[in-house]
């Protein structure tokens, strides 16, 4: 019977959806909009007279919006919020590098990690299932899901976690003198003004890692049963973290996204009290404007926005995904960003207090303790903290705050893959439970090269190739696609049409122009600098950085091969498969009538064009469509 429309409001953002190249007759769709609970969904039926309604599935949500905001800031708060901003900020003129970090955070930082919450939340898809708004670039979805599960802290944070952890509690027995005395040495300044191994690194490379037992990356060794017992600890935590979706690991985050900060504010109290102390924080706030001089300070607040913030690793896609339609992503953005922000600068206070105390305590300059590196948490404070008293509790707490930290950002990434694929197929969707689990599984077996005798070497290979340019260049082609194939006009339509408030000319500006441009000059650059990776003396085989630069490409090349099986497999001509190809779905309909939004100019192009014609003998291109 024919379905007549019904007497409700509806919403100005819902359109009659039709398949292209559908034949026959068509009725009126019924839209519907209901309420539960505070979150809106739709359902939608295309009335064919073969055909039968079908209904969207009804999307879950987060609980309490804290959970989402915590998610957030969980994943984008990491370790290298906790050393690698201070050591940069220290590095390159200490309170001079926040001019380009705050600069380059304001062009490009906020408003790529505004885009991702929009873009998630809008769509209610994840980092593969947004592409519905450009299907030409939905090899982006794969190049970003491939970056987040091989990112450096997915598989390996659990892995630096139990590195930390046997070396924390190893140096405490350490400097009790429990350890054998051909390791019993401390930190001290060579004749050539550096360090030699410290107790704690010989400890952590012989006792923990078993790097002697090694002679390289190719002769990996057995896994080593400590820390795969640890490997096996974590890998249970996730999974039951993240076996119910968002209703789980939005309660676990209340505990693994606070308790860092808890930690980090005792040992600034501890550290604080430590004699040396003042020296090191008037170390980290010395301000050298000379230095902004020097493109090696913008190039690393350039990198450092990039990786700081979590974008191009679509958690922030699917985190936003599970948010209520009507939520303020704008709102969120600057929240979150701001307190990831304020996390690296006041973790500076911490970390250069204790690296005063160690100067002092050792005699030597600062600049000799202030190293780049994991060595600066993993090396100098389990070393710092097995002088304090009560050095084994100070080193469990220690423990603690890098395991939640690890933990969130686990979380994070996989949920990232988890999201992506259950969007994508349905059958992984209705087993959700099973498919965690899988993949889950399939992150521990592959974790075990890295707590190998030479899991190190392994893991400096992933640190060095798996999220380095591959992931700027998936926000880059990100960008790029929201920008300029989509189009910033729809993508504020978007917005408005979620939170009633249309971006300011700023964000649509950054989005169109500085962030694109920025991440241009960021990927170059990546490009330009890089350096063969290394560790310590050990200088990586030809094969092996052969192997790196496999992994990296084997993600940016799922761009432009599902590109051009887009393409080819699209019917008509090379005008028409483009059209298909660069058009949303929902508006399928409009290339069938010969309407394609991305192929008509803007109105001062169109007048100076209209202009031009009469002046040249050249026919303006058939694909750019003069519309009134």
């Amino acid at each position: 019977l024919p379905i007549q429309r019904p007497e409700v409001p509806m919403s100005s953002g819902v359109a009659p959806a039709k398949e292209p190249n559908a034949t026959g007759p068509k009725a009126v769709e019924l839209v519907l909009v209901k309420e539960q609970n505070g979150v809106q969904f739709t359902s939608s039926t295309l009335i064919n007279p073969t055909q039968t309604p079908v209904e969207t599935q009804e999307r879950e949500t987060w609980s309490k919006k804290v959970d989402f905001l915590l998610s957030v800031v969980g994943f984008a708060v990491d370790l290298a919020n906790v050393w690698r901003f201070p050591y940069l900020c220290y590095k390159n003129g200490g309170g001079a590098f926040l001019v380009p970090y705050l600069l380059f955070m304001a062009i490009a930082g906020v408003p790529l990690f505004y885009m991702e919450l929009a873009l998630g939340q809008f769509t209610r898809e994840g980092a593969a299932g947004v592409w519905k708004i450009c299907p030409l670039l939905k090899g982006n979805g794969g190049t970003v899901e491939l970056g987040s599960v091989r990112a450096p802290w997915i598989p390996p944070p659990w892995l630096r976690d139990a590195y930390s952890w046997w070396e924390a509690l190893g140096c405490a027995d350490f400097y009790r003198g429990h350890q054998d005395s051909s390791v019993r040495t401390s930190a001290h300044l060579g004749s050539d003004g550096s360090f030699h191994k410290t107790g704690p690194l010989r400890f952590l490379e012989r006792g923990v890692l078993h790097l002697h037992e090694s002679r390289g990356i190719d002769d990996l060794g057995p896994p080593r049963w400590q820390l795969t017992s640890c490997l096996v600890l974590v890998i249970i935590l996730l999974y039951f973290s993240l076996w119910k979706g968002v209703k789980t690991s939005g309660k676990v985050v209340w505990i693994t996204a606070t308790m860092p900060y808890a930690v980090l504010f005792a040992l600034l109290l501890r550290g604080l009290t430590l004699p040396g102390a003042v020296d090191g924080i008037r170390a980290y706030l010395s301000v050298d404007f000379h230095r902004l001089c020097e493109s090696s300070v913008w190039i690393d607040a350039a990198t450092q926005v990039c990786f700081s913030l979590g974008v191009g690793f679509g958690v922030l896609i699917a985190f936003s995904s599970y948010n209520k339609f009507t939520n303020n992503c704008y709102r969120d953005a600057v929240i979150t960003t701001s307190v990831n922000s304020l996390t690296s600068f006041s973790s500076g206070f911490v970390v250069f207090s204790f690296l005063g105390y160690m100067a002092q305590k050792h005699s030597v300059p600062i600049g000799d303790v202030a190293k780049d590196g994991p060595g600066l948490i993993f090396i100098i404070y389990p070393e710092a903290l097995a002088t304090l008293p009560l050095s084994s509790a100070w080193a469990v707490v220690f423990f603690i705050m890098l395991l939640t930290l690890g933990i969130d950002s686990a979380m994070g990434g996989m949920e990232s893959v988890i999201t992506g694929l259950t969007d994508e197929f349905q059958l992984l969707h209705r087993h959700r439970e099973l498919f965690t689990l899988s993949i889950v599984l399939a992150t521990f077996f592959l974790s075990l090269f890295c707590v190998t005798n030479g899991g190190i070497y392994v893991f400096t290979l992933l640190d060095h190739f798996a999220a380095g340019t591959s992931i700027l260049f998936g926000v880059l082609i990100e960008a790029i696609g929201v920008a300029w194939f989509y189009g910033v006009r729809q993508f504020s339509d978007d917005i408005q049409q979620m939170t009633g408030r249309r971006p300011s000319l700023y964000w649509r500006l950054c989005w169109k122009f500085v962030s694109p441009c920025f991440l241009l000059f960021v990927v170059v650059v990546s490009v330009v600098t890089f350096r063969p990776p290394h560790y310590g003396a050990y200088a990586f085989p030809k094969w092996a950085n052969a192997l790196g630069w496999a992994i990296a490409s084997s993600s940016m090349c799922m761009v432009p091969v599902y590109a051009a099986y887009k393409l080819c497999s699209l019917p008509g001509s090379l005008r028409e498969k483009l059209a298909y190809a660069i058009t949303p779905e929902q508006e399928r309909e409009l290339v069938d009538s010969g309407e394609v939004r991305q192929f008509r100019v803007s109105a001062p192009l169109r007048v100076w064009l209209r202009r031009l014609r009469p002046c040249s003998r050249k026919r303006v291109p058939a694909c750019v469509r003069l519309s009134p």
